[in-house]
């Protein structure tokens, strides 16, 4: 019961979509205009990058109140994070609300790094930050870290049982960023310089403006 318990808490909290609300709140559908992603980095394309960072802030609040949460209501279960985590992203992906069509998971990834150690999260973010800054794509970010935490997790937690259980969640994300995969090789991905250097990728990428 505490399994089935946490992973309804955490898929409820996840399903509540702030790229959405923000969307709305300016009289769009975000899954409707730009990458048509309901996540952060869509957030950033359309309403700029403060407003993409607060984004992102929320989503990875999000995964740290249902980890707290479901690890406060169930102190006696071992498994409260994992389960809990997984399923956040799990919401965040696929949100009752919203059709299940949502976002990518990645910030709600961060906050599960985060609520499991502060140094495990601060060298994710130092070697995440290299990764993205050598080639230039995002989608690289969460691609890695989906791959390394449940192994870096399983390894410091001596958890092999939560390790598989955030693999659920680990390979939605992977399973997310196929897309943008093809893309780099089409060479129509958006490049992580789109920040700074707006003009150049949209003359790159043959657009004047974001739909």
């Amino acid at each position: 019961m505490a399994y089935i318990w946490c992973s309804l808490i955490g898929y409820l909290i996840g399903s509540v979509n702030p790229a959405w609300i923000i969307s709305k709140l300016r009289g769009f559908d975000i899954r409707d205009k730009g990458s048509k992603n309901a996540g952060a980095s869509n957030v950033v394309i359309l309403c700029g990058k403060k407003t993409g960072a607060v984004c992102a802030v929320l989503d990875i609040f999000k995964a740290c109140v249902a980890i707290g949460l479901c690890a406060f209501l169930f102190p006696e279960y071992d498994h409260a994070f994992a389960a809990a985590g997984t399923a956040c992203i799990v919401g965040h992906i696929h949100p009752l609300f919203l059709g299940f069509r949502g976002g990518k998971g990645l910030a709600c990834l961060g906050g599960m790094i985060m609520m499991f150690s502060r140094r495990v999260f601060a060298v994710f973010l130092i070697l995440e930050i290299i990764i993205v800054l050598v080639t230039n794509y995002i989608c690289f970010v969460p691609i890695t870290a989906a791959i390394a935490f449940p192994i870096a997790y399983a390894i410091l937690a001596h958890d092999g049982i939560g390790a598989a259980m955030m693999g659920v969640g680990c390979v939605m994300i992977l399973l997310k960023h196929t897309e943008n995969l093809h893309r780099i090789r089409n060479g129509t991905e958006l490049r992580f310089s789109y920040l700074w250097d707006r003009d150049s990728e949209r003359k790159r990428l043959g657009r004047d403006e974001w739909d």
